[in-house]
């Protein structure tokens, strides 16, 4: 459903004051948290930055060494309703794997129906080798076929695949690099539709006709323009973090043509991976990036997204720890242990209908002892880092909103932006903050936030669809 921002804002807790001026709190723990409250003009600054990395990815001489890829993604058109039939989308972006039947209905009544089952891809096979990861993503397809009684029919299928991609045409992506715990042999550098076509062969069981490998950020746009045709911006604040938009062909010169609009697929986690964010990464980001599974790249989504803020809140709580303000100066083994404050512990400890005493009973149940004054302690640093997050997300999404408007040459715009991820829909205050920082940062802009779910599965269809249309048209 939509949510302008304008509705969401005066409920949001960005206009109360930080936890820390409310509190009286030792000066170590004021000044370590300090550095994560930005101000105005260092968040215009990061605006100014995200606008000069666009420009460098789009730019033909400057995009080998841009951090901020700005892929193009040879999607032209957002869907027009026309869009009907049955397809078949796979969703590759995490721990889970999904394959789903997706029926596109057109007419005056549009309908979307979907049948799904969802795969687990053990860590043993997300850092195998390639082979083994598609011949699993393969048997995992059979299984759907058998389970919908579909293995004779050659569908048209899309394939989400929420890694960097160097996208050539719609049905060819390579990939750039792995993210988010995948570490795969053999496939960076290779182009995952070739390799998902040699494993469908490998089987010999059933063929399928692959006719878009789709990011999630951009089905999450087309998903949300299926029901709003202003929306021409996809964000997702989840596990990881990047965005989307419809940019002018004029303005990418890494494709040939100048006519029309075509989605870009920013890749806006690797922003600062040249270190122009240094001046307001602090050293708990540091030690986070350096114990990562991939140290120096993708800054910005390590600053952002869901995946890292538990690890950044982990770092300040042991810092603490150790510093005596914390859980009686002892760093339990819990504590030491990567990875143990997930994104859905922080939501918990940051809703304002928690009591201290719940705060208690959460941080007991990953074996933290806490006082009181712990608990108010750890639910002010997991703010702080929340909050820091949502305005960063907020500022990248200032710098895009006000590309498109000065590309079209208005002086206000109404826009829409697609939004999907767990950050997003599960945290109590992401998304007012964000929303809030967005209006601040690009007050010529009137952006309407619209949760758009499922992106990577009726996206993909959607995606699918307007391709076999377009193809259709370029046939007759």
């Amino acid at each position: 459903s939509p949510c302008p921002s304008s509705q969401i804002c005066p409920a949001s807790p960005q206009n109360r004051p930080p936890p820390s001026s409310r509190v009286r709190r030792p000066l170590p723990i004021t000044e370590t948290l300090a550095e994560f409250r930005l101000t105005n003009d260092q968040l215009l600054e990061v605006k100014k930055r995200m606008r000069t990395e666009i420009q460098n990815g789009l730019g033909k001489k400057t995009h080998d060494n841009a951090t901020v890829k700005m892929w193009p993604t040879y999607v032209r058109s957002t869907p027009d309703g026309s869009e009907k039939g049955d397809f078949l989308a796979l969703d590759l972006g995490g721990t889970n794997f999904r394959v789903l039947l997706v029926k596109i209905r057109s007419g005056k009544r549009r309908t979307v129906e979907m049948h799904n089952k969802i795969y687990a891809i053990p860590m043993e096979v997300m850092q195998g080798t390639g082979e083994e990861l598609f011949d699993h993503i393969v048997q995992c397809i059979s299984d759907f076929l058998d389970y919908m009684g579909m293995k004779n029919t050659r569908l048209p299928l899309g394939f989400t695949f929420s890694f960097p991609c160097r996208q050539t045409s719609l049905d060819a992506g390579i990939l750039v690099t792995w993210t988010k715990g995948f570490k795969a042999t053999d496939c960076e550098g290779e182009d995952v539709v070739g390799l998902l076509r040699e494993g469908i062969k490998r089987r010999e069981e059933f063929d399928l006709d692959v006719v878009a490998v789709v990011n999630d950020t951009v089905g999450t746009m087309m998903t949300c323009a299926y029901e709003e045709a202003t929306c021409e911006v996809g964000l997702i604040a989840g596990t990881g973090s990047n965005a989307c938009y419809m940019e002018e062909m004029r303005n990418i010169e890494t494709v040939e043509g100048d006519v029309g609009r075509m989605c870009v697929n920013m890749e806006w986690g690797a922003f600062g991976d040249n270190g122009c964010l240094d001046d307001i990464r602090t050293e708990y980001d540091r030690a986070v990036d350096d114990l990562s599974l991939n140290p120096g790249k993708q800054r910005y989504e390590k600053m952002c997204s869901g995946m890292y803020l538990g690890e950044i809140v982990r770092n300040i709580l042991i810092d603490l720890t150790k510093r005596g303000f914390l859980f009686r100066g002892q760093i339990s083994e819990t504590l030491k242990t990567r990875g143990i404050f997930e994104t859905k512990f922080l939501s918990q400890i940051e809703s304002d209908r928690l009591a201290l005493l719940q705060v208690r009973s959460i941080l007991q149940q990953l074996g933290l002892d806490s006082t009181c004054d712990d608990s108010i302690i750890v639910k002010e640093v997991c703010g702080t880092v929340s909050h820091r997050a949502a305005q960063l997300c907020g500022a990248g999404m200032a710098a895009v909103v006000d590309k498109i408007r000065e590309n079209r040459g208005l002086d206000q715009m109404d826009i829409t932006v697609g939004v999907d991820g767990t950050l997003y829909k599960l945290h109590p205050h992401f998304s007012g903050i964000m929303h809030q920082t967005v209006k601040e940062l690009a007050p010529k802009c009137n952006v309407t936030f619209f949760l758009s779910e499922d992106g990577s599965g009726k996206g993909a269809a959607l995606i699918t669809a307007v391709g076999c249309r377009m193809r259709e048209q370029e046939e007759s």
